[in-house]
């Protein structure tokens, strides 16, 4: 159990140290709103849901008052996202390029795909 909460730890800070050495003007590209739809792998979860953030200067902020996003753009365009609405959290990783994106999200019991377009 140590070894992987080591492990879990280790992934974590390397990610972390990624975002923080990004270049604000290269993630600065991605500025702007965005449209993200959310698609969950399991049934019992919900799925087909659209959530707007905005993006500047590579960082996330939520563009809705339902939705709380917080987040990071890397220099490549790797993002690492936060969505909270009430107690309910889901963390999302993936890529965008140019004006759409992609990846993956999970929560407690949920996880799924999001795609995302500039808007």
């Amino acid at each position: 159990m140590k070894r992987i909460f080591k492990s879990a730890i280790a992934g974590a800070t390397m990610m972390l140290a990624g975002m923080i050495s990004a270049k604000p003007a290269v993630a600065a590209t991605f500025d702007g709103q965005w449209n993200v739809q959310i698609a969950s792998s399991n049934a019992a979860c919900p799925s087909d849901v659209s959530v707007s953030i905005g993006i500047n200067n590579g960082q996330v902020a939520s563009a809705s008052a339902a939705v709380t996003a917080s987040g990071r753009v890397a220099e490549a365009g790797n993002i690492s996202v936060t969505l909270s609405s009430g107690m309910k959290r889901a963390v999302g990783l993936g890529r965008l390029s140019g004006t759409s994106g992609s990846g993956t999200w999970r929560a407690a019991m949920c996880s799924g795909t999001w795609s995302a377009q500039r808007i």
